[in-house]
């Protein structure tokens, strides 16, 4: 068995910084949703995700796989949009076996209103805080990783 490759103090505080971002980040988006239409961060994601579907509806396996959730983890917020009237359900036609989920019109609206609170959190302490060059380098570096770890 060989040694752990343990991380040298550059790769710590790369490590560090990307985990108390991540953490801080989330849980202020999680906070505006709460407080603008209590919803969560995998709702919001949905609704976003199906709005930029075409005819607003995707297959829930697409829609899983895009919100990184299990398909478990997106049947039981689905269900909670849908009781809350934001989406809706539907069988792709042509996969009887297949279900669609659809943002409905009450969801486009619910949407609309959150969307610019949301948009000013990730904006104000995110995307506005780094340089265009810093951007890329942050999109290089996250699709490798999600790459390797989607593998």
């Amino acid at each position: 068995m060989t040694d752990p490759r343990w991380l040298d103090a550059t790769e710590m505080a790369a490590w560090r910084a990307f985990l108390a971002t991540a953490h801080l980040l989330e849980r202020r988006i999680e906070e505006q949703l709460k407080a603008t239409a209590g919803l969560t961060h995998p709702q919001y994601e949905i609704l976003v995700r199906l709005a930029a579907a075409p005819d607003r509806r995707l297959r829930m396996t697409e829609l899983a796989r895009g919100v990184v959730v299990s398909k478990s983890a997106l049947t039981y917020q689905v269900d909670r949009l849908e009781k809350a009237g934001l989406v809706e359900r539907a069988t792709c036609p042509s996969d009887e076996r297949g279900v669609l989920a659809v943002l409905t019109e009450a969801g486009a609206q619910c949407l609309e209103r959150v969307a610019p609170g949301h948009l000013e959190i990730v904006r104000a302490y995110l995307i506005d805080r780094l340089s265009r060059a810093e951007l890329r380098a942050m999109t290089s570096a996250m699709r490798k990783t999600e790459q390797a770890l989607r593998a």
